[in-house]
């Protein structure tokens, strides 16, 4: 099992990744790709397992809501660092469509520079990658006390604090 925040927790993956050529266990939790999901939607309900979805970062999150909107677990990847969509995708879950299961970060932007932004976007979970110090990555969570722009957190930004005292 692979070392996860899970909602500023450090804990065991309790999900299995399962490749779409894998067989289903027999209980459990796990996570299957949008495409198995796809093809396999009965048997994977009817399989009486805890069932988790992985969304490639492509996909148009308003038109997969409503096959997906009651998983307890999206994940959503980051497949290289510069490629910001899985951020828009989780903003557009966590204040849009108000998802209210687990929403996990993968790939090569979960990052400790990167897991204060990752929450603020409305991800409540972080996959880390080897080698990445759990208490460094969550420590950096609160470097920052004040944002510069609002987000899915609802956290006051600067600008609407100084508005305020300027009152």
């Amino acid at each position: 099992m692979s070392t996860l925040i899970r909602n500023l927790r450090i804990e065991a993956d309790d999900y299995v990744l399962l490749a779409d050529d894998v067989a289903l266990p027999a209980s459990g939790k796990v996570i299957v790709s949008h495409a198995r999901w796809l093809a396999e939607r009965d048997a994977l309900l009817a399989s009486g397992l805890t069932i988790g979805i992985k969304l490639p970062n492509t996909v148009d999150i308003a038109k997969v809501l409503p096959e997906i909107a009651e998983r307890p677990l999206i994940e959503l990847d980051f497949p290289s660092f510069p490629d910001g969509r899985a951020y828009s995708q989780a903003r557009l879950l966590a204040e849009r469509f108000q998802y209210k299961g687990e929403l996990r970060a993968t790939g090569k932007a979960v990052v400790r520079d990167q897991f204060q932004f990752l929450l603020r976007c409305g991800f409540t979970s972080f996959e880390l990658r080897d080698g990445q110090d759990p208490a460094a990555c969550l420590a950096a969570v609160h470097e920052f006390s004040v944002p510069y722009q609002q987000a899915a957190d609802h956290a006051e930004p600067v600008f609407l604090r100084r508005r305020g005292n300027a009152a």
